[in-house]
């Protein structure tokens, strides 16, 4: 397995996908060996300047980890189970997923398998689900955001060591594009451009992309180098990105899971943990109905789809946070409200990236409990500006000595309204 140029190689696993590996016990070998930790984000701004975003609490991280090596790793665990087999190299026709039968292409030949369940892991352009879509009410949508992704690559330094700070996934914010950078093994980085595709393709010549990085990536250009710069950027192409969703995943005898089920754009980190989050959930029902097909594949869409399409849609939300929003005053107050709050209320008070990224909070119930935050915050701050408008009548009634005191008292007000958002 080869990395694919221009195809992003990294992964961000998060809680979900540990309770997932650990679940089959390949949780710590993927850690120790291929996980390196990011404590946070690490804001580059245009100045050149850097700035730290902790993602929550000082022992909490999300590791980066190689796509290659974890495929490596799980395929090599399931060749150790006598009744797994791999078959590669065969490209799904047809399937009846009424009756279990499926028809795959090998070499130009036909081979026809039959089974119990047809599950399709097949991805954002899946042909399980093409099958799925021709059952009466079944539901599809597919949504392709107007900016692409390429990938870079800073090398390791003449040291053979890191040229950034490692434990820290690295961003370059800037409004309508941004550029992020996730540490490798070998101490190099993969660095993923984000940017509109017209912006592509107005970088025609190496000139043109020189100077774009100059105004907006200056720092980045000696960590790639000006030549390994201009080479990937033109020996690649911008690739589109695409956000799924369908509903049932299920049939008689067939189950859609991750990007096949709830293919989304990958601005929270969750696409890899929500597809191994779905294999934790079908084991979980597997066991409480006792392998009762009838019972396990209708409970899982039920339980499965509004989750998925809350995950889907945070992540969009997330791409304008991550390019945008973490330059924003009222973004980072808030995070610290958040962070304070939940230090004092732990069990009640969580911030929105804590409960999808450190914890199985089903994804709906996450951003229903951001919604309630949302409105006790909003609750409070109305209150305090009452109460501070109250304050200000008391004062301009005591004439002109107390007027600038009452206009400090409305500007102080405007602020916190405006640094929290509402």
């Amino acid at each position: 397995m080869e990395h694919v140029a221009g195809r992003s190689i990294n992964l961000a696993l998060s809680f979900r996908g540990r309770s997932a590996l650990a679940r089959v016990g390949l949780e710590q070998k993927v850690i120790e060996q291929h996980g390196i930790p990011m404590y946070g984000r690490m804001i580059h701004n245009p100045d050149g300047s850097r700035r730290s975003i902790p993602y929550g609490k000082a022992d909490q991280c999300i590791y980066s980890v190689g796509r290659r090596y974890l495929n490596e790793t799980m395929l090599t665990e399931a060749e150790n189970h006598p009744n797994v087999h791999l078959h590669f190299h065969h490209k799904l026709i047809h399937s009846d997923l009424k009756k279990g039968k499926m028809v795959f292409e090998n070499n130009g030949e036909e081979v026809q398998a039959e089974a119990d369940l047809v599950l399709g892991c097949d991805g954002a352009y899946s042909a399980v689900r093409r099958q799925m879509m021709k059952m009466p009410r079944f539901n599809y949508s597919q949504t392709y955001i107007p900016h692409g992704y390429m990938e870079l690559c800073i090398p390791p330094t003449q040291h053979g060591q890191f040229a950034m700070e490692p434990n820290y996934l690295h961003i370059w914010p800037r409004g309508q594009f941004m550029m992020i950078a996730l540490p490798n093994q070998d101490k190099s980085w993969t660095v993923t451009l984000f940017m509109p595709f017209d912006v592509f393709d107005s970088l025609t010549n190496p000139d043109c992309l020189l100077d774009f990085f100059r105004v907006h990536y200056r720092d980045a250009i000696p960590l790639i180098g000006e030549e390994k710069l201009i080479k990937d950027f033109f020996s690649n192409r911008a690739s589109s990105l695409v956000s799924i969703k369908c509903s049932p995943y299920h049939s008689s005898k067939g189950l859609i899971m991750g990007d096949a089920a709830h293919a989304m754009v990958p601005f929270y980190g969750q696409g890899m943990n929500a597809g191994f989050e779905d294999c934790l959930l079908l084991d979980e029902l597997m066991t409480k109905h006792h392998m009762d097909l009838d019972r396990v594949l209708p409970e899982y869409t039920e339980l499965r789809n509004p989750d998925a399409e809350a995950i889907c849609d945070l992540a969009m939300y997330n791409y304008v946070e991550m390019r945008d929003l973490v330059n924003s005053r009222t973004f980072l107050l808030r995070k610290m409200l958040d962070n304070l709050l939940h230090a004092f209320f732990p069990n009640s008070w969580m911030p929105l990236y804590g409960m999808v990224s450190f914890s199985r909070v089903r994804y709906h119930r996450a951003i229903e409990h951001k919604r309630r935050q949302d409105k006790i915050v909003r609750s409070t701050v109305m209150a305090l500006v009452a109460a501070l408008a109250g304050g200000a009548a008391y004062l301009l009634q005591r004439g002109d000595l107390w007027r600038t005191a009452a206009d400090t008292v409305h500007a102080q007000a405007r602020q916190a309204l405006a640094g929290l958002g509402l």
